[in-house]
């Protein structure tokens, strides 16, 4: 009855959050299973931001159902922005699930799973189902266990959850709350934790994780809380490199741009969410800057950092978005020659502003536009990596790569994803790797094994290439 497979939905952050219930989970006793067909216990950790994420998760839901109809102590499980989003409906349209938990419940899982699993073992009756979905002060500071012993190469850090921002189209600041910082210290604690067992690069995460310490932080010669957090990393032994996710372009001061260069751990990759080219479009979803101003902040980090990698967000058929509208942001993206992006046919979310708006973009049309992005996008993702052949780069080895016996798989400070023949003695290690070819999302190449320079202990700032 001790055994839990927990699938998740989503972004980092769904990601960060499983990790730390496996761990909490783990400290009670239950073990953690790779296989649904191996659990007594499943606990599916969702997504809302769009719709095609829920129906996901509901499908997978429904399937479940049948185990229980074979093994009556089956457990089931729905955590997370979904739970949050939906709540009692749930319930009508699967009334058989044993616990429902909100985002700031995730801490609250052992507990409720403790009662349900007493109860099958004959110490009461099998209770309602759990609905665990209020706000909990301090729930953000919860989200911070790791798995003992060796830790990834590269790891996720919660430094804050909720939104404050008001976007039209975004279900988030429902489900996640307002915005709610952890004490600088802690998280420097868990880094430190980190690096002392093997963690090489940390991401910081947060819903829009350049607005930490806006309030709780005062200002210090010029520079706000997230920058305060950037400069503190730079002093912990072992990290690398720093990468966070995901900002919001109004985070973009002049302290941040100018961390890049500064800050030798801080890798020379922006996510930088721009939505659309259209400023008319921009100001429907309710995003508080112009396509001037966006334009603005990449001419800035590219002056700062010229080989900066860039990616974006962009959503094609928001509402009311005419020819016109797409025009401006196709002409924008194709301007901007982002390196990666995450593009998205609008999906209306129940309760936002925008699900209500009239002139909703035809499904056609959507996905027309949507390819007319990604075929900009290949063409320029292409020309950058191939750019790069024959030059070398450093790459963090993370591991084996998913496909040839041999090859190991590392990324570049710009977060490129680089193939390689390799052994297991480098993973952890920053590895000299030549490129010798190149496709749109990967490079590949050959190691230089006598330029090995192991990352314990040494400099960031000796990268032999961004």
């Amino acid at each position: 009855m001790n055994r839990v497979y927990i699938k998740t939905y989503g972004c980092q952050m769904n990601e960060r959050d499983s990790e730390a219930v496996a761990e909490l989970l783990r400290q009670r006793g239950y073990s953690i299973v790779s296989h649904e067909d191996e659990a007594d216990t499943v606990l599916l950790n969702t997504c809302s931001v769009r719709d095609q994420a829920e129906q996901k998760a509901l499908g997978k839901a429904g399937h479940l159902r049948r185990k229980r109809r074979e093994n009556p102590n089956f457990i089931l499980g729905i955590m997370g922005c979904m739970a949050q989003n939906r709540g009692r409906e749930l319930l009508d349209r699967l009334p058989d699930l044993d616990l429902v938990v909100g985002t700031q419940k995730f801490h609250r899982v052992p507990d409720h799973l403790d009662a349900i699993v007493a109860s099958l073992d004959g110490q009461g009756p099998r209770p309602a189902t759990v609905l665990d979905l209020e706000e909990e002060d301090g729930s953000q500071n919860e989200i911070r266990h790791h798995a003992p012993g060796e830790a990834p190469v590269s790891a996720f850090v919660s430094i804050m959850q909720g939104c404050n921002m008001r976007c039209s189209f975004c279900i988030v600041p429902k489900t996640r709350g307002e915005e709610r910082c952890r004490p600088m210290e802690d998280i420097l604690a868990e880094i430190r934790d980190l690096a002392a067992r093997g963690t090489r690069e940390v991401t910081l995460l947060g819903q829009i994780v350049t607005s930490y310490g806006q309030r709780e932080i005062p200002r210090r010669d010029g520079k706000g809380g997230f920058v305060q957090l950037l400069e503190a990393i730079e002093d912990i032994d072992g990290i690398e490199r720093v990468r966070f996710t995901s900002p919001h372009p109004r985070g973009f001061r002049s302290d941040l741009v100018e961390a890049y260069g500064r800050l030798p751990k801080l890798c020379e990759y922006v996510h930088l969410p721009l939505q659309s080219g259209s400023d008319r479009i921009l100001r429907a979803m309710k995003r508080p800057y112009t396509v001037d101003r966006y334009r603005r902040i990449v001419d800035a980090l590219r002056d700062r950092v010229p080989d900066i990698a860039l990616s974006t967000d962009v959503i094609v058929g928001f509402p009311g978005e005419t020819e016109e509208d797409f025009e401006a942001t196709r002409a924008l993206f194709e301007e901007l020659r982002f390196d990666m992006a995450f593009l998205f046919k609008y999906s209306p979310r129940s309760g936002t502003p925008a699900a209500a708006m009239e002139d909703q973009v035809p499904r056609e049309e959507k996905e027309r536009r949507n390819q007319v992005l990604l075929e900009i996008l290949g063409r320029h993702s292409r020309a950058r990596n191939e750019s790069l052949v024959g030059t070398t780069q450093e790459v963090l080895v993370e591991g084996p790569a998913r496909r040839g016996e041999g090859q190991y798989m590392g990324r570049t400070r710009t977060h490129r994803k680089v193939v390689f023949p390799g052994r297991p003695r480098l993973v952890g290690q920053l590895l000299p790797v030549l490129v010798e070819s190149a496709s749109v999302s990967t490079l590949s190449g050959t190691p230089d094994l006598t330029a090995l320079r192991e990352s314990p202990g040494a400099g960031a700032g000796t990268a032999l290439s961004a």
